[in-house]
C-alpha cells in the first residue's frame, strides 16, 4: 500500500495535501483561507521538511505556508509518527502571539484544520534555516546569538496555558530517539555507513551501563510534568534566517517541561557546530535561569543530545571527521556523567 492509501485508510474524512494546484485552491476556498475573488497562482516547497509536508502557496497578493501531519515522519516514512503535532504547533504559536517580544520571532496562525492535521501560516519569506553552522568556518552574530537567548529567556517565563496540549505521543517518538534507540547496541542502524569506524566507536557507549542508567533518568525527566513552555527542538534547523532577521519555527515537539532541555539541546548543537567557546559562554550567562533551575541536568541533556546526534538515526549535516566526533562522544559522556560543562 502506498503512503496516500495509507492515509486515506486511517483518516477517510482528511484532505490529503501534495502539490496539486486546483485541488489545493478547492480545499483552501472551503476552509475559508482564501477569498473569493483570491487565485493560486503556484504552489512550492519552501525547503525540506523533516517532520511534514509543506507547501508554499503563492496568490496575487501573498504568500503563506500550508503544512500537513501525516503518521509517518515525512522524511523517514517507516517511522511512525502522531498526527496531533500540528495541534500542537498552531496551540504553540497563538500562545506567542500575545506577547509582544516573543510574537517577533514567530510566524502567525492563519489557521488550523483539525481533520486534516493542517495548519496554515504566515509566510516569513525566502530563507534558509541555520544547517549552514554545521559547516567549518561558519559562526553565529552576536545578534543572533542575543536573539536566541532573548527568546528562550522570554518562552521560559511565560506561564504555560492550561490548555497547552501535553504533546505526550510526539514526547514518546522523541524520547525513544534522544534517549534509548541510540544506545541499543543491536538496533540495526550500521554506523560505519554515516562514517567508517563509529560503529565500533559507539559500542563503548551501549555497553556502559552507569552511563545509560544516567541517560534513563534524564530520560523519565523529561517524560515527567514539568514548569516551563518549551520550543521542544530548539537546534539550528528550527531557527530560520530571512531579511528580517532569526525566527523560530517547528515548534512540534513543544511541550510543558523541564528548562534545562531546551537549553542544553542550543548548547550541544552550538558544541556539534564548532562555534567558539565565548559564544556558548554567552549563552550559558545570558540565559536568566527560572528558579530551581538544575545546571546538572542543563549539562546531562546537552551530552545526551550530542550523543544521541553522532550515534543515533538523526543524522545532521557535520562537517567533523571521525576523530572529531570521537572527541565529542568524550566529552559529552564526561557532562552526562559528571553533571558539569567543561568547555575546554
Amino acid at each position: 500500500m502506498d503512503l496516500k492509501s495509507r492515509f486515506h485508510q486511517q483518516y477517510p474524512h482528511a484532505f490529503f495535501l501534495e502539490k496539486d494546484q486546483s485541488k489545493v485552491a478547492q480545499y483552501l476556498r472551503k476552509q475559508d483561507w482564501l477569498t473569493d475573488k483570491e487565485q493560486v497562482i503556484t504552489l512550492e516547497k519552501p525547503g525540506e521538511g523533516n517532520m511534514n509536508f509543506v507547501l508554499r502557496v503563492k496568490t496575487e497578493h501573498r504568500s503563506f505556508i500550508i503544512k500537513q501531519a501525516r503518521p509517518w515522519v515525512e522524511k523517514f516514512p517507516t517511522i511512525d509518527a502522531p498526527v496531533e503535532r500540528t495541534a500542537v504547533e498552531a496551540s504553540f504559536f497563538n500562545t506567542l502571539q500575545s506577547q509582544n517580544f516573543l510574537k517577533e520571532f514567530i510566524p502567525a496562525c492563519l489557521g488550523f484544520d483539525a481533520t486534516s492535521f493542517i495548519i496554515a501560516t504566515q509566510d516569513l519569506g525566502v530563507g534558509a534555516d541555520y544547517s549552514f553552522l554545521y559547516q567549518a568556518d561558519k559562526s553565529l552574530t552576536q545578534l543572533e546569538i542575543d536573539g536566541l537567548i532573548g527568546f528562550l529567556n522570554a518562552l521560559h517565563r511565560l506561564p504555560p496555558p492550561a490548555s497547552f496540549p501535553d504533546n505526550q505521543a510526539m514526547r514518546a517518538l522523541n524520547h525513544e530517539h534522544i534517549f534509548n534507540f541510540p544506545f541499543v547496541e543491536d538496533n540495526g542502524f550500521d554506523l560505519d555507513e554515516v562514517e567508517p569506524g563509529l560503529q565500533r566507536i559507539s559500542l563503548m557507549y551501549k555497553k556502559d551501563t552507569f552511563l545509560k542508567e544516567k541517560i534513563k533518568q534524564c530520560g523519565a525527566l523529561y517524560l515527567a510534568k514539568g514548569n516551563h513552555l518549551l520550543h521542544g527542538d530548539f537546534y539550528p534547523g528550527s531557527w530560520l534566517k530571512v531579511e528580517q532577521g532569526l525566527k523560530i519555527i517547528d515548534p512540534e515537539f513543544g511541550f510543558v517541561g523541564p528548562a534545562e532541555f531546551d537549553v542544553g539541546v542550543l548548547v550541544a548543537h552550538l558544541m556539534m557546530a564548532q562555534q567558539a567557546p565565548s559564544s556558548i559562554h554567552a549563552i550559558l550567562e545570558g540565559y536568566q535561569q527560572p528558579p530551581n533551575f538544575s545546571e546538572s541536568l542543563l549539562a546531562q541533556f546537552a551530552g545526551i543530545e550530542i550523543m544521541r546526534r553522532l550515534i543515533g538515526i538523526a543524522q545532521l549535516p557535520l562537517t567533523l571527521d571521525l576523530n572529531q566526533k570521537k572527541r565529542l562522544l568524550l566529552k559529552a559522556t564526561y557532562w552526562i556523567q559528571n553533571e558539569v560543562i567543561n568547555l575546554g
